[in-house]
């Protein structure tokens, strides 16, 4: 071979040659959401590893390349990675780190804050309706309204249990995944407008009373009842239900203390970067820009803005029969965006009056809507799967 081959091989062999518009766009939307995470601090423990995962994967798609025959050893890394999405271990996983890291506290010591949880779901099956509108058939309507909960883990293990078993279902749930976790990462945006719109100024004013002290015992029976209660009904949800009790019970048993701090730390940061680098793997700019993906971005917006609105809807209702006791802002926290939502319903009631604190009841229903979008799921996979 002369040199003048050896040029032309380096050269072609450059990423250059290789890549499409569709790449270099998906590659200017990675930096742009590594700026939004780094200096505008949304969610930089989600869109950094996402971003990246996205980066890599535009700027090499053969990051991202298959085996090339059963039990090859010759595919991507990503790929690899990527199996632990496909195969459903990382959703339950980050489930476990949840739970560990979960105060079920306030849901404890008001249940009605379930109703508002259950209220935020209803994104969920509005979505699905709006999707089989729109062309969708029932698997692919049941993965995109999942995005109305607000809980990537989850809809990346419905999609993935759903539509994972074709190259076309495996490209959506790709679409789906970075929907979802865009969604919750912009929480501090989206929902702000949506619970003023829907709330008066006397309304966001109402100081709520504090809740009961839980007993340690409560703290201890309440996973394994819903362990029990909830598999008994709908056992198709059983793996992030199962493990996310599981994860509560070590916590809240006082026993193993190393145990939590494992999978509420060591465990849980470990499987978000794996988790969030695989999700933007599947972000190959000729498989994501596509009409479908705008469709499923807008389905995944209104199934966000819908759930939202449901849970303050429902809490002015409970607002109403209960005289004025209950904040109806805290039905927006029933998204499962945990403890994003809850977060953001706080800041707004101090922003209304610096005195009224209102993290814990909102913790309530966030934590129903954990639940919430896991036994929504399935549900789906009930009927679907």
């Amino acid at each position: 071979m002369n040199i003048g081959e050896l040029i032309t091989n380096f050269f072609g062999q450059m990423g250059f040659t290789s890549l499409g518009w569709q790449n270099y766009v998906m590659i200017g939307l990675a930096c742009l959401l590594i700026f939004l995470a780094v200096a505008k601090d949304f969610e930089p423990y989600l869109l950094i590893p996402i971003a990246v995962g996205m980066l890599l994967v535009n700027l090499d798609p053969a990051l991202m390349k298959a085996p090339s025959a059963v039990g090859a050893k010759d595919g991507g890394l990503l790929y690899y990675l990527h199996e632990g999405v496909s195969l459903g271990i990382f959703p339950p996983l980050i489930f476990l780190g949840i739970g560990a890291s979960t105060d079920f506290g306030p849901l404890i010591s008001n249940p009605k804050s379930l109703i508002l949880g259950a209220a935020a779901q209803l994104g969920i099956f509005i979505t699905f309706i709006g999707a089989i509108l729109l062309g969708f058939n029932g698997l692919e309507a049941a993965s995109i309204g999942i995005i109305g909960g607000a809980d990537g883990p989850t809809a990346i293990f419905l999609s993935n249990t759903l539509l994972g078993g074709t190259e076309e279902g495996q490209a959506m749930c790709a679409i789906i995944a970075v929907v979802a976790y865009s969604y919750m990462a912009l929480v501090p945006i989206i929902q702000p407008p949506i619970i003023k719109g829907l709330t008066t100024k006397k309304e966001r004013l109402i100081k709520m009373e504090m809740t009961r002290e839980v007993s340690k015992r409560e703290r201890i029976i309440f996973p394994v009842m819903v362990m029990i209660l909830v598999i008994l009904f709908i056992p198709s949800c059983s793996g992030l239900i199962g493990m996310l009790m599981l994860g509560n019970l070590i916590k809240e048993s006082g026993v193993v203390p190393n145990l939590v701090n494992a999978a509420a730390n060591t465990l849980m940061y470990a499987i978000t970067i794996l988790l969030g680098v695989s999700v933007g793997a599947t972000a190959i700019g000729t498989e994501f820009l596509k009409l479908q993906s705008l469709y499923i971005l807008l389905l995944g917006l209104i199934a966000f803005s819908v759930a939202t609105a449901g849970g303050v809807l429902v809490g002015k209702l409970m607002c109403k029969l209960t005289k004025g006791k209950i904040n109806p802002m805290i039905g927006a926290a029933g998204v499962s965006a945990v403890p994003m939502a809850a977060r953001v319903v706080h800041k707004i009631g101090l922003e209304e009056d610096n005195t009224n604190y209102l993290l814990m009841h909102a913790m309530g229903p966030n934590v129903a809507g954990v639940i919430g979008s896991a036994v929504a799921a399935g549900l789906l996979l009930s009927i679907f799967g």
